[in-house]
């Protein structure tokens, strides 16, 4: 109705603006013909073309083209009748000059409303908002950038207001781009951004390597302003979509590398159709191990573990995965022999992802004989019973904290490397080919997993602080979940027993800097409003980590991020008698006993800030 009533306007205005030229719009005499053949014309092109359907408020280009294409039509449409008119007739029906007029009109009254609604409407909700938008800049001139700004400005509720665009190349300092100004990156961003009032930047470069945005990204949380990114827009059309997706910046964006890039061939030739045991898959680990193990089609999945609910909350999420495996949830634990050996007897798998261990540091440097029991029984009985059952692959998920270690966790690992090493030197000294092949694989920490800092940041954050720092000078090195599990898999596709595979993990990390990072990327200001507390190492604790032995060296692979470490490789019958020994003095909880048999089996293993340090005197 809105449009019908523009067409009316602009028909009377050409009547009215020709009549006071002295000249006719309609010069047959069929007038009324005339006037409703017109109206009726540009109601079937209005459908046709279906200009009235768009939503007025969010129009764009297309709604334009399509006026413009239908004004063009009828104007087509009724000069073809005009030259027939005077062909049959010797006399026009009307002015063509008349008629183009009309065309421009209603096509400009059309597009004009419709820009007219489109502002009102934004800018009456953009006034009535009571929520202070953040005054924010788009990094970025490109179509990236441009879908960003179009999709933030429609956003509702709106978070942002858009002050300018950043171009980093100098090109276009005279230029606007949505009737913003484009800001030409003379100097450091942080300077940029206080000139124009901005509190935050949204980074849209794509052509950014991942040394350029951690240096804005530094630049940025130094002056404490807010820093936003968003993934690589595909979806070009679902601008809701878009702005939902531009998020905070979380520390895991900053610890970004190069896509891991897998052999998925020979992943799949281990894992395709086969059965494969997972234990400890209820944790960060295990269970994304599951989730990336499901993608190469096994035909039974088992995931065992022995914390009940995390392992049903993992059993009702690969419920909903499209995979066609058969999955088997195992309630057991990796210390009781007998029930593993009915799971090896009942399902027979091919390929062992071992994830199952007590991890905290403090709490196995109070609770030795767990550490033990589980990490070193515990892995013996799956190892034996690997060999047993003929399993092609077994692989093991170590730590870097097994290297050169300085606590009971980590000479536990250590312990339990040597034995599965032992027992691939022992089927290779009985030249049994169809033996199992054990792997090791061995990296720091995970960020994200269950205990480690970043969690633990975040909440100390939320409660409004302080965060606890062990150390001022303690460094870490970090990897992504998924990162280290596609790593795991890639090491077990491609270890032919025997290997203990080191990944690379980056540029390690200070822990107070992460603190700081973690501060400023919630909002706040180190020291000021959330404070850095200093408690002192833990039992146990060093202040770095090593991902290789003082003897050690190392063996490139064909994957840039993954190594092999030189170990020397004990002999099984003498390993086999101390672990042995060493489970029976765990039975009998003695701690000292323990941690003394522990340093002889690994005599590296030097205790740091712990009650056993006594023992390496």
């Amino acid at each position: 109705m809105m449009d019908f009533a523009v067409l009316i306007l602009a028909f009377f205005f050409t009547f009215l603006l020709f009549r006071g030229t002295g000249l006719d719009y309609i010069i047959t005499a069929h007038s009324i013909i005339f006037i409703n053949l017109l109206l009726g014309v540009n109601i079937f092109f209005f459908w046709l073309f279906r200009t009235y359907s768009g939503i007025i408020r969010h129009s764009s280009y297309i709604d334009a083209v399509k006026l413009l294409f239908s004004q063009m039509a009828v104007l087509i449409v009724f000069l073809v009748l005009n030259f027939l008119f005077e062909v049959l007739y010797g006399t026009k029906a009307f002015l063509n000059t008349a008629l183009f007029m009309n065309m421009v009109l209603s096509f400009c009254g059309l597009f004009l409303y419709r820009v007219i609604v489109k502002q009102t409407f934004e800018h009456y909700f953009q006034e009535k908002s009571d929520v202070k938008l953040i005054r924010t800049v788009i990094y970025g001139t490109d179509a990236n950038a441009m879908s960003i700004a179009n999709a933030l400005k429609i956003e509702t509720p709106s978070r942002f207001k858009i002050v300018g665009f950043v171009d980093r190349n100098s090109q276009n300092s005279s230029k606007r781009m949505l009737d913003l100004p484009i800001l030409v990156l003379k100097k450091k961003l942080p300077t940029l951004m206080r000139s124009v009032g901005a509190e935050g930047v949204i980074i849209a470069d794509k052509s950014l390597s991942k040394e350029e945005r951690l240096i804005i990204v530094d630049q940025c949380l130094e002056f404490n302003y807010k820093v936003y990114i968003l993934p690589v827009i595909t979806d070009w059309e679902d601008q809701k979509e878009i702005s939902q997706k531009v998020k905070n910046l979380q520390i895991e964006d900053l610890l970004e590398r190069k896509a891991i890039v897998l052999d998925n061939k020979s992943i799949s030739k281990q894992l395709k159709d086969k059965t494969v045991l997972i234990t400890g898959a209820a944790g960060s680990i295990g269970s994304e191990i599951v989730r990336q193990v499901l993608g190469f089609n096994p035909k039974r999945i088992i995931i065992l573990d022995q914390a009940e609910t995390p392992l049903h909350h993992l059993s009702l999420e690969t419920q909903n995965s499209t995979s066609s495996a058969e999955i088997r949830n195992v309630v057991a634990d990796i210390r009781n022999k007998e029930a593993l050996t009915n799971v090896f007897k009942l399902y027979k798998p091919h390929v062992v992802f071992h994830a199952a261990a007590y991890k905290h540091v403090p709490l196995m440097e109070e609770n030795p004989a767990q550490a033990i029991l589980t990490n070193i029984g515990g892995t013996k009985n799956l190892s034996d019973l690997a060999c047993e059952y003929n399993v092609v692959k077994f692989v093991m998920v170590s730590t870097d904290k097994a290297v050169n270690p300085s606590n009971v966790m980590g000479a536990s690992k250590r312990i339990a490397e040597k034995y599965v090493q032992s027992l691939q030197l022992k089927s290779r000294k009985e030249n049994n080919t169809k033996a199992t092949k054990f792997i090791t694989t061995r990296f720091g920490n995970v960020l994200g997993s269950n205990g480690s800092v970043v969690p633990l940041f975040s909440k100390q954050i939320a409660d409004g602080g302080p965060i606890t720092i062990t150390h001022p000078d303690i460094i870490r090195y970090f990897m992504t979940i998924p990162e280290a599990c596609q790593l795991v898999l890639e090491a077990g596709a491609m270890g032919n027993g025997g290997e203990i595979y080191i990944f690379d993990m980056g540029k390690p990390v200070k822990i107070i800097d992460l603190a700081r990072k973690m501060i400023k990327l919630a909002g706040f200001i180190p020291e000021k409003d959330i404070k850095i507390k200093i408690v002192g190492l833990r039992p146990g604790e060093k202040l770095y980590e090593e991902l290789l032995n003082d003897t050690s060296k190392t063996i490139p692979t064909y994957h840039e991020k993954i190594m092999i470490a030189e170990e020397i490789q004990d002999e099984y019958e003498n390993l086999h008698t101390d672990i042995e020994d060493l489970i029976g003095i765990a039975n009998c909880y003695e701690n000292d006993d323990i941690v003394a048999k522990m340093k002889k089996i690994v005599p590296e293993f030097k205790s740091m800030n712990s009650a056993y340090e006594v023992l390496d005197k």
